[in-house]
């Protein structure tokens, strides 16, 4: 809201004086130019040569720079010496000579507006409505050569600035001298700055709050330096060592906000990330080396920071952001289209409150939300209270006056719903975002501050408001030392008293003040292009149904939501915006996650061979973790459900670091090959962890039945030979006894004798008999060894190798015990010797095989 014309203290009739002063200074210094030597015609012409030559070169005010680097009192009364110290460096290429400084007062007495203010630039062009120099009081200087700088102070007493009504006086420091181009007394320098002037007072004092912000980014991983029980804490960098030391940024802001009338708003995750280095921790190696860590060097420094914080907050308020500090704005913009993602925010709040009692001991405010900037729109405000916050910080350059009030209004406005909008003015909230560094830079920004400070008392002096400061969330150390000195000069100048940011969230809101949220279109684009997108959102709600899955299995949940849980909070932090950082933080969380899960796992195997209708199969899972993990149930299923049944699910406990295999019972209706994958199931019945696969073939007939068979069908070929050659050596026998036989009847001894010789083979076989008789005997061998090709045809046992070697053996069954005993007739002496090889001790081939 342009406010130059909402002051009744710039009034048409103050206007035209100070046009009507810078018209008469304007033609006095004209009249002086006119009558100086140096404005001959004889003198302009090289003046114009050096010119024109020197084009690049600083000339007039531009010459020299000026810097301010104390200014005090920083608002001085009648009874002070104002003490002005700086410096003097010639920028040209030429040297400047006959050199004071000294200070002028603008001309037109107090600055008429806060527009007026923020419209004055602390360096340009010199002119007339910078004022006169204050004579009797300047500081002589030496020539000074190009490049060159020289120090000055000048010390002048209060009464002497000759200023009258309270308000805010432009104060400009100017460097005046000669140079070989401009050979007169001109101002080769000027460093414009503000002057408070609350000399009368009687104000009703600015009720005026100032936050101070304990912010950081995450430094904490979510994994731990070891797999022990001492769970070591791990960092992702030793940064915050540095902040925590003497003189660091988060050092600095406890020791300087201490004596300060401030309320501290707080993020918890630095309360818990500094806890953590409270104890031995350690440090992730180069690019993210998990192996290669090395030992944190902040144990020391976060103990004393603790002892101090919590010294340093005693009768102040604290606030606490939810844990984490959430980006609300990408939340409301990215994020709201994703399950699950607003009621994180209501997660970290409830931790925000557990973490700051623990850790400080004292009870937090947890109904404020803080976004970026200040900057709202109603879905932010929508999200805001959906996180559980009722009063939200915004900013005025966003939540914008409508006009029908010329002065600042009190912070606090309702916007509907309950809710409380603490709109922080964005004039004096930004401003120490600059360098402050430099002394220069640091002197200057205290003084806008009071200067913009004063004139918000100054614009309705009879009428008390209440206005909120709301700095940047990390201010470096040297912005920080800065902004403690503002406060404490602004408390000092008896217009301002300070304020919680409770109480100015309880304040009577001006009627006339906007009340309405800005719309979303109004959302400013620079920070909309750095928000968290939609697919990092989308990757952290897969990060939690992820963990989700996980934990129902876990004895020890504890362990692992704890870390998680506040890992994913941190995800989704403010200060990850504009930081590249951010994706990998996000895909580390996953990857652990993904890995822990992983160490629950079904152990592969290789393919079995089943030779009987009903086997048992052994599948073995493996518990990596150093908890026990319970709820499970693992479960297989058959592609060839009419060809294999693979048994029924079976639940299942592991111990931590242990594997458990379980026993499958198996039924095969059919031969052939089947696939046969193992998945664990967690109690709900989800899917857990990778399904593995295996094949199993399905025969009736194994390899070492078919050598039997083969065998036996060898021996009833050999020995059906067998018997034709000895029934026909009987026949040919026969036959000769029946010839000689007939003969015998007229020769009894020539017969008997002609007997015993008849047959010259059968004392060669004397068997023959035996084995003709025998096979009169025993009619049923030949049936015997048919019944052999197959002993083991209609077995139902069989044997398991649950690894290559071993096996699982079962008791017989009938068939076998039947082939035994038609197997059991008298061994003949003829019989030849069994064509098996002895069972080899050999382990079997690669595979996991099942035989009967």
């Amino acid at each position: 809201m342009g406010e130059a014309a909402l002051h009744p203290v710039s009034t048409p009739a103050h206007g035209w004086l100070r046009r009507a002063a810078a018209t008469l200074v304007g033609a006095a210094l004209l009249t002086g130019l006119v009558q100086l030597p140096g404005a001959s015609a004889a003198h302009a012409a090289p003046r114009a040569t050096t010119s024109a030559a020197h084009t690049a070169q600083p000339t007039g005010s531009s010459t020299a720079l000026v810097d301010v680097d104390s200014l005090t009192p920083t608002v001085p009364t009648k009874g002070d010496t104002l003490k002005v110290s700086g410096t003097v460096t010639n920028e040209s290429d030429e040297t400047v000579s006959s050199a004071h400084v000294g200070l002028r007062i603008g001309s037109g007495g107090p600055m008429g507006s806060r527009d007026d203010i923020s419209g004055t630039a602390a360096t340009g062009g010199f002119s007339v409505s910078d004022g006169a120099e204050i004579p009797g009081h300047t500081a002589t200087l030496p020539d000074i050569p190009p490049g060159i700088s020289v120090p000055f102070t000048i010390d002048m007493p209060a009464g002497d600035l000759g200023l009258g009504d309270d308000g805010v006086y432009q104060l400009g420091v100017t460097a005046s001298g000669t140079t070989p181009a401009e050979g007169y007394q001109h101002v080769v320098g000027i460093k414009r700055t503000f002057l408070p002037w609350y000399a009368r007072g009687g104000s009703q004092k600015t009720k005026t709050t100032f936050l101070w912000p304990l912010i950081d980014q995450p430094h904490l991983d979510l994994r731990s330096a070891d797999a022990d029980q001492t769970q070591t804490p791990l960092f992702r960098d030793d940064d915050l060592a540095s902040e925590l030391a003497p003189g660091g940024r988060l050092q600095q802001m406890v020791a300087l906000g201490k004596d300060l009338p401030v309320t501290w708003v707080v993020d918890p995750d630095l309360l818990a990330t500094v806890d953590a280095m409270t104890k031995p921790y350690r440090v992730l190696g180069p690019g993210g080396d998990t192996q290669h860590t090395t030992p944190g060097t902040g144990t020391a420094y976060a103990k004393e920071w603790l002892d101090e914080l919590q010294s340093a907050i005693q009768g102040d308020e604290v606030v606490a952001l939810p844990f984490g500090d959430p980006d609300l704005a990408s939340i409301a913009h990215d994020g709201g289209s994703v399950p699950g993602t607003i009621s994180h925010l209501r997660t970290a709040t409830d931790l925000a409150d557990v973490t700051v009692q623990t850790i400080l001991g004292v009870t937090p405010s947890t109904d404020f939300a803080w976004p970026v900037d200040g900057a709202v729109d109603p879905s932010i405000v929508n999200v805001a209270t959906a996180g559980g916050a009722d009063k939200i910080l915004a900013r005025s350059d966003s939540f914008r006056e409508n006009g029908s009030l010329n002065y600042t209004p009190t912070a606090a406005r309702p916007i509907g719903g309950g809710n409380t909008a603490i709109v922080a003015d964005a004039g004096l909230s930004t401003a120490f975002t600059g360098d402050m560094t430099t002394a220069d830079g640091s002197t200057l920004a205290v003084q806008r501050f009071l200067a913009q400070s004063l004139m918000i008392d100054e614009q309705v002096p009879g009428k008390q408001r209440s206005i909120v400061i709301a700095p940047q969330r990390m201010p470096t150390a040297s912005q920080a030392q800065t902004m403690a000195a503002a406060i404490s000069s602004v408390f000092a100048g008896g217009w301002a008293q300070s304020e919680s940011l409770s109480s100015a969230s309880a304040e009577t809101p001006d009627p006339g003040a906007e009340q309405t949220v800005p719309s979303t279109s109004s959302y400013p684009s620079a920070l909309r292009r750095t928000e968290l997108s939609t697919a990092a959102f989308r990757q952290i709600q897969s990060i939690q149904n992820q963990l989700a899955g996980f934990l129902v299995i876990l004895s020890r949940k504890d362990r692992v939501t704890t870390p998680f849980g506040n890992a994913v909070l941190r995800s989704m932090s403010t200060q990850w915006r504009g930081d590249a950082g951010a994706a990998g933080f996000r895909d580390d969380i996953s990857s652990y996650l993904t890995g822990l899960s992983g160490d629950v796992h079904i152990l592969a195997k290789q393919s079995i061979t089943l030779s009987g209708r009903t086997a048992t199969i052994p599948v073995t899972v493996q518990n990596s973790l150093a908890q026990e993990v319970t709820g499970l149930t693992l479960r297989l299923t058959s592609n060839q459900s009419n060809r294999l049944d693979p048994g029924k699910p079976q639940a299942l406990d592991i111990g931590a670091g242990r594997s458990r295999s379980l026993k499958f019972t198996t039924t095969a209706s059919a031969n052939g090959k089947a696939w046969v994958t193992a998945q664990l199931y967690t109690q709900d019945g989800a899917p857990y962890g990778e399904k593995m696969t295996f094949q199993v073939n399905v025969t009736s007939i194994t390899d070492t039945v078919m050598l039997v068979i083969a065998g036996g069908l060898l021996l009833l070929v050999l020995a059906g030979v067998r018997m034709y050659r000895q029934r026909k050596r009987l026949a040919a026998r026969r036959a000769g006894e029946e010839a000689e036989g007939a003969e015998a009847d007229g020769d009894a001894e020539a017969g008997a004798g002609a007997g015993a010789g008849a047959d010259p083979e059968a004392g060669a076989d004397p068997e023959a008999g035996v084995h003709a008789e025998a096979e009169e005997k025993n009619p049923t061998a030949e049936k015997a060894t048919a019944h052999e090709e197959d002993p083991v045809a209609e077995s139902s046992g069989s044997a398991v190798d649950d690894a290559p070697g071993s096996s699982v053996d079962e008791a017989p069954g009938p068939a076998e015990a039947d082939a035994d005993e038609a197997t059991a007739v008298p061994e003949q002496p003829s019989d030849p010797e069994p064509d098996t090889a002895a069972e080899s001790t050999e382990p079997p081939a690669p595979g996991e095989k099942v035989d009967r």
